[in-house]
C-alpha cells in the first residue's frame, strides 16, 4: 500500500463532558426522527449549528425536556431551539412547527424533492452554510440515524458515501458510524472511558482487496474483505489509537458505553 498517503485524524472528543477547543469539536448537529441518544443535550450545547430533519423536531420538543425532569419543560424547549428545520415536512406535528416558528427557527420545506432523504437535505444546508465557508469545515453529527426502519438506516449510510469529503458521524445510544475514505490513511483516537471495546470495519459498497490495521484485537494485514466472505465485525479495540489503510472505502463503527458522563 502507499506509505505516502495523507493521514486523516478522527476523534470523538465531542462525547467528552468537557470539550477541548480543537477542530474535532467544531460541528453541526442534525437530529433525525428516532429516539434521542442520552448525550444529545451535550452535543446540542456545543454545536455551532443545530438542525432538525423534519420529524426530528418532534423529538427535540417531546424528549429533550425528559433529560431535565426537575426543570420546566417550556424553559427547556426555549433553551434547546433548532436554528433550522428542513425536510419534506410530512412528519413534523403542526403544534411543534408553530412553536419553533414563533421562536424564530428557520423552516425550509423541501416536500417537492422526493429524490433525497431528509438527512441529505440537511447535509446540503450545512455544506452551503456561511459557518462552513470559514477556515475549517464543520463536522456533522447526526443523531437518530440508526435504529427504526432498515431502509431509513440504509439511506443514511448512503449519505456517508454521497459526501465522502464531509466528515459525518451517525450516532445512536449504542454506537457511532463514520466513513473512512480510501483516499487517506486513518488514525482514530479512542476515548476508552466512553467508547469500545466492540468495533467493526465494514466494506459496504465495494469489496476491499487489501486492508491493514493496527490497534485491534484481531488486526488485518493486507486482508481481503467482502460480503459473502470475511467482514471485520465484532472486533475489539486494544488501545487508544487505531490505524486503518484500505484500497476501498470502509465504514468504521465503535460501541458507545452506557454511563452518565456524557450528560452536560
Amino acid at each position: 500500500m502507499m506509505s505516502a498517503m495523507e493521514v486523516m485524524f478522527h476523534s470523538s472528543s465531542f462525547l467528552l463532558p468537557s470539550i477541548p477547543a480543537d477542530e474535532a469539536t467544531r460541528y453541526a448537529i442534525v437530529v433525525l426522527n428516532q429516539k434521542l441518544p442520552r448525550f444529545t443535550p451535550l452535543l446540542w450545547e456545543h454545536a455551532k449549528l443545530r438542525l432538525c430533519a423534519d420529524g426530528g423536531a418532534n423529538r427535540i420538543y417531546d424528549e429533550l425536556p425528559l433529560f431535565f425532569p426537575q426543570e420546566d419543560a417550556l424553559l427547556i424547549r426555549n433553551r434547546y431551539k433548532p436554528d433550522v428545520i428542513k425536510g419534506d415536512m410530512d412528519s413534523i406535528r403542526p403544534d411543534v412547527l408553530h412553536f419553533y416558528q414563533s421562536l424564530g427557527t428557520k423552516v425550509i420545506d423541501k416536500s417537492h424533492d422526493q429524490d433525497t432523504t431528509d438527512l441529505d437535505k440537511c447535509i446540503l444546508y450545512i455544506r452551503h452554510s456561511t459557518l462552513n465557508q470559514e477556515s475549517c469545515r464543520l463536522q456533522i453529527l447526526a443523531t437518530g440515524a440508526l435504529g427504526g426502519r432498515f431502509d431509513h438506516e440504509a439511506g443514511n449510510l448512503n449519505v456517508l458515501y454521497r459526501y465522502p469529503d464531509t466528515r459525518i458521524t451517525l450516532l445512536s445510544d449504542d454506537c457511532l458510524i463514520q466513513l473512512l475514505p480510501k483516499t487517506h490513511r486513518h488514525e482514530i483516537q479512542i476515548q476508552p472511558s466512553l467508547q469500545g471495546p466492540h468495533c467493526g470495519l465494514i466494506p459496504i459498497g465495494a469489496p476491499s482487496a487489501k486492508t491493514t490495521t493496527t490497534g485491534l484485537q484481531w488486526d488485518l494485514t493486507n486482508t481481503e474483505m467482502r460480503f459473502g466472505g470475511l467482514v471485520s465485525t465484532s472486533n475489539m479495540v486494544k488501545g487508544e489509537k487505531i490505524t486503518v489503510e484500505s484500497d476501498s472505502d470502509l465504514l468504521w463503527t465503535i460501541s458507545i458505553k452506557k454511563q452518565d458522563s456524557t450528560r452536560p
